[in-house]
């Protein structure tokens, strides 16, 4: 974690001098990490699901689609509802919202229904865009500009290390207690064994329910400093005079977010049904959710990394150089067999790791009194998971190993956007803050 930062008066309530936003920023952290292992679940819930409604790679892959179009749909009214309640009420509803998905999957579970599993995880899903639309900006613009890359970087580490727990526990408590899950590749279930393993996740649901309410209660009782309407009203005036289209980093790194979310998902989301295939690894979906660990764990270490590299490395060098590494695993998965396919397809967790929050820094860097408005328009760019489902497509058509090469050609834009469409054009300076306003 950064320095502690002196903190001005946020939400027009003046701070005590002397005061750190660092206990802030550490109780976000546990946000970060909580929608890091609730999104990855879906991982190891998505082979299940496959095997309890025998779904093809489409229907599969569709179910993440809901869960990023919630993204696109609940952005931009995540954005209002901070602006008329404030920060500190709208994390609670988004854990709220969370808790109350969560439920409902306990629900879709003793039906079962894949609708209504559908309905839950876009209930979920738009709990976690609302804690996005806050968090992100808020720890991108809470110290110095120069490393908000490396904050961010350092912060998503903690989103990285949920991502890694989550499919360890959904290993145990969802494919480890199903007969899908403990089962070879290609097992056809009776109608009772699929009642049965839809009625494995109600557990791991309940206990992710209650771990969320508790977090809500924390953060509301928690003196965080607000955040949304001071910011509004202190360049109101200032925006109307600038354009965010005038800003070429923001212009392409909102299809770079997008673009790069459709790498990442695609990823995830197939890699337990690729590891577990007879020409890969020929292991249970139990076993290949347990080697997703090292995929999310590579992404953890890799943000820790370059958290620490770009304090000396300028962020855009870095993110070129990921891109690469990126690029050459995954034309490793797509033509190599065995382990050395797998093991590439877990390597590009490592290179994927600075991506989101790299570009992320470089798409509102220069945008001054425009600052909130591109990172809504970048949050809103999470929607381009939705199009895994296309990557689902090529694996039904194509053949599951040879839909990677949707992956590398993602890569190539990334690399793209770090040499040149990351420069920053037009740049604006920040609005001087008055004592009563965060800036």
């Amino acid at each position: 974690m950064p320095a502690p930062i002196s903190a001005r008066s946020v939400g027009g309530t003046p701070a005590p001098a002397g005061a750190s936003y660092a206990p802030a920023l550490t109780l976000l952290a546990s946000l970060f990490f909580m929608w890091g292992f609730i999104t990855v679940i879906n991982n190891t819930l998505l082979p299940h699901l496959r095997s309890v409604f025998d779904l093809n790679y489409t229907q599969t892959t569709l179910i993440e689609s809901v869960w990023f179009i919630a993204y696109f749909v609940a952005s931009i009214p995540s954005a209002k509802l901070i602006e008329r309640i404030g920060y500190q009420k709208s994390l609670v509803i988004g854990l709220l919202v969370m808790a109350a998905g969560a439920l409902g999957m306990v629900l879709a579970a003793s039906l079962p229904s894949y609708g209504v599993t559908l309905l839950m995880l876009f209930v979920i899903a738009s709990g976690i865009t609302l804690l996005q639309v806050a968090a992100n900006p808020y720890v991108a613009v809470i110290g110095p500009s120069e490393t908000a890359s490396s904050r961010l970087n350092l912060v998503q580490a903690m989103n990285s290390a949920g991502t890694m727990l989550a499919p360890l526990f959904g290993a145990y408590l969802i494919l480890g207690r199903s007969k899908g899950g403990t089962s070879q590749a290609g097992t056809v279930l009776t109608q009772a064994e699929r009642l049965a393993d839809a009625q494995s996740v109600i557990l791991p649901y309940v206990l992710v329910a209650v771990v969320l309410v508790v977090l809500a209660v924390v953060i509301a009782r928690f003196p965080l400093p607000a955040m949304g309407s001071a910011t509004s009203r202190v360049a109101k005036e200032e925006r109307k005079k600038h354009s965010l289209w005038n800003h070429r980093n923001l212009v392409f790194g909102v299809p770079a977010i997008f673009i790069y979310l459709i790498a990442e998902i695609g990823v995830a989301n197939l890699f337990v049904n690729f590891v577990s295939q007879p020409d890969i690894a020929n292991v249970t979906n139990e076993l290949a959710g347990r080697y997703l660990t090292f995929l999310w764990g590579g992404m953890m270490i890799g943000r820790f990394v370059g958290s620490v590299v770009m304090q000396k490395v300028d962020a855009a060098k870095v993110l070129a150089f990921f891109s690469i590494g990126a690029f050459i695993v995954m034309l490793g998965a797509t033509f190599l067999h065995g382990p050395a396919a797998m093991w590439s397809l877990i390597l590009v967790g490592l290179f994927h790791s600075i991506m989101f929050p790299t570009i992320f820094t470089l798409g509102i860097k220069g945008l001054g009194p425009l600052t909130e408005e591109g990172s809504g328009l970048l949050i809103m760019a999470i929607a381009g998971g939705a199009l895994v489902v296309v990557q689902g497509w090529l694996a039904d058509k194509y053949g599951l190993q040879w839909s990677f090469l949707l992956t590398a050609a993602c890569e190539l834009y990334i690399l793209f956007y770090a040499l040149w469409g990351s420069k920053v054009t037009n740049p604006i300076a920040d609005t001087p803050a008055d004592p009563d306003v965060f800036a």
